[in-house]
């Protein structure tokens, strides 16, 4: 794969970059038009989201930082997100350009104060894997095979300014408006600071993977931090197939339910137990390993729910709750969903429409055991975002809707449910966390 010899790291850098790709969107459309009018419609649209989709993504991989990370994150909303779109944007989650060596080297030195040679035994200046934030390479150490994640440099002073660059392509996508819409901006720019700060990651680590050791066929690297700086973190090699390239040829269910149950396990342990999460369930964060237990990776995105939230949110997983009507409103006014200012007709929409994506969404909180490998019920949550995400009456209200909290909550239920659906996991005990 090319390697990349530089990134631009001033607001006038990156924005001349992100202005480049909108000239080259501009251009899109405007064949766009033209095939319309010598091909059908649906097959000019498709092309016009290839070539969009390509062209956000070729831009956003150069810039690496907050920006790829809200592509990495918005190829998890497959029920938002064009094709197109998810098929390019889930690249970020493990297969971008690298940072060329030389600049690697120099990356270190800036971060450390020292070059690799001068604390590893050995050191691969190529990069083995390259997400949005940094990049990962092999060291060893006394016999140690280490894994060393190196940050880009600029990404944590970029943040804000990538946000607000990034800040109007969201709002129109998830329909958002009104003046208090910066709270969720505010949200993910805090949690994408924290996750720029790996001496805070190395400490989540630690305490996550001690806090779930006790669950069953899921495992952890160890961490240096001796090693480790506010920039860099070294940690044992782990080796493993990522979850993604796992599924795509496994045939044995026993390991895909095996696989499964200690992925929801874990999940369902740090929601209910820890009331915090790993808010970033994305395949490249899982590897499977030789045993066919789960390796879980970088803890820089936690998400803690605090129990103004966690008790409504959870409510209403209650098939019960959700089938009382009066009961069911009062949650949604807990949730920040429904707001006292709404009109008669936005009361009546919100509800409606909360009520038949909670109905489906939390199903598998109503059984004892669930089968993850349902194409119906997935399909029946894919059909039901395309349906409102297309609908004319949503597009005139305000979808500025719900607490903060919501925005990693959601995010954290569709990555595990497409994590589960991808490993096809059948008879999973729901409440099987409680026996841990």
């Amino acid at each position: 794969m090319k390697t990349i010899d530089s990134i631009p790291t001033s607001k006038i850098q990156r924005a001349t970059k992100l202005v480049a790709t909108g000239a080259k969107v501009g251009v899109n459309y405007i064949k766009y038009y033209g095939d319309k009018i010598v091909n059908s419609e649906n097959e000019a649209k498709q092309r016009l989201n290839k070539n969009n989709a390509t062209d956000i993504y070729d831009g956003l991989k150069q810039l690496k930082g907050s920006a790829l990370k809200v592509a990495q994150m918005l190829s998890m909303e497959k029920s938002i997100l064009p094709q197109a779109y998810v098929e390019k944007f889930s690249l970020s989650q493990f297969s971008v350009p690298p940072l060329s060596p030389p600049l690697v080297l120099k990356t270190f030195k800036k971060y450390f104060g020292k070059y690799p040679n001068d604390i590893y035994d050995t050191f691969n200046a190529t990069s083995v894997n390259a997400a949005s934030i940094g990049q990962v390479h092999i060291a060893e150490k006394d016999g140690n095979k280490l894994a060393v994640k190196i940050q880009y440099p600029g990404v944590a002073e970029s943040i804000a300014s990538d946000l607000a660059m990034v800040k109007p392509i969201a709002m129109s996508m998830f329909n958002i408006k009104g003046k208090d819409s910066d709270k969720y901006f505010k949200e993910v720019e805090n949690k994408l600071i924290e996750e720029t700060n790996y001496i805070l990651e190395i400490k989540q680590s630690k305490e996550m993977a001690t806090a779930c050791s006790h669950v069953s066929n899921l495992i952890f690297p160890k961490y240096y931090e001796q090693w480790s700086s506010e920039r860099i973190i070294t940690m044992d090699y782990m080796e493993g197939e990522h979850l993604s390239e796992f599924t795509s040829h496994n045939t044995n269910q026993k390991t895909a339910n095996k696989l499964g149950q200690a992925l929801w396990d874990f999940y369902m342990f740090q929601i209910h137990q820890l009331k915090k999460v790993h808010a970033d369930p994305h395949p490249g964060n899982f590897l499977v390993s030789k045993n066919n237990n789960l390796i879980a990776l970088d803890f820089g995105c936690i998400k803690s729910i605090p129990n103004a939230f966690y008790i409504p949110y959870f409510e209403l997983a209650k098939s019960e709750n959700i089938n009382n009507k009066s009961y069911f409103v009062s949650k949604l006014y807990e949730l920040e969903i429904l707001k006292q200012e709404d009109s008669e007709e936005e009361l009546s929409f919100f509800t409606n429409m909360f009520h038949e994506m909670l109905s489906l969404f939390t199903l598998p909180f109503q059984q004892d055991n669930f089968d993850f490998s349902d194409k119906d019920f997935f399909g029946k949550i894919a059909e039901l975002g395309e349906r409102y995400s297309k609908s004319t009456d949503l597009k005139k209200m305000n979808g500025n809707r719900g607490s903060k909290h919501f925005i990693y909550i959601n995010r954290t239920f569709f990555g595990l449910y497409n994590l589960m659906f991808d490993l096809k996991a059948q008879n999973i005990k729901i409440n099987n966390y409680k026996n841990l």
